[in-house]
């Protein structure tokens, strides 16, 4: 799919530009997130067939990556929702959600639900996935309550 100069493309994760976006992803989350309560998926952990990884690019560059992880009975999980930091709030991750959430309407499901962080570096996040209609809710799958963690859900 292309989206003015940007194109969303299902990502086999076998570049090297995408393969440092997602380290990068990767580290940020767990030096600001306390031990035990980062949920970032490593490269390994994106690379089951159960999970779609999407990656955003503007040329060669990786501006932006996610992936839908699938749950079985209906549901999804969006997991690895990332914007390059110099182009946040540019309209990439409103592109590549609204992406997603049309791919998880396609194959079925009927239900999307996330964990993010509750602190205030990830508010621009939650804002985002309130505007998308995703609302707070409880663990879901083999999440524990965690006051690192918040939880939001949507129907697709």
């Amino acid at each position: 799919m292309r989206n003015g100069d940007l194109a969303i493309v299902v990502d086999d994760l076998s570049g090297p530009a995408v393969v440092a976006f997602l380290d990068d992803h990767v580290r940020q989350m767990r030096a600001i997130s306390p031990e035990g309560s980062s949920h970032a998926l490593d490269l390994d952990g994106l690379r089951p067939p159960d999970v779609t990884v999407w990656s955003v690019l503007d040329g060669d560059d990786v501006v932006g990556c996610g992936a839908l992880k699938v749950l079985g009975g209906g549901e999804g999980e969006l997991k690895s929702m990332r914007t390059a930091p110099e182009r946040a709030r540019s309209g990439i991750a409103s592109a590549l959600l609204r992406h997603i959430l049309a791919d998880a309407a396609a194959r079925g499901l009927t239900r999307v639900s996330l964990e993010t962080g509750s602190t205030e570096f990830f508010l621009p996040a939650r804002r985002l996935y309130e505007r998308f209609g995703f609302t707070y809710c409880d663990p879901f799958a083999d999440y524990v309550p965690d006051p690192h963690s918040v939880f939001m859900t949507r129907k697709v």
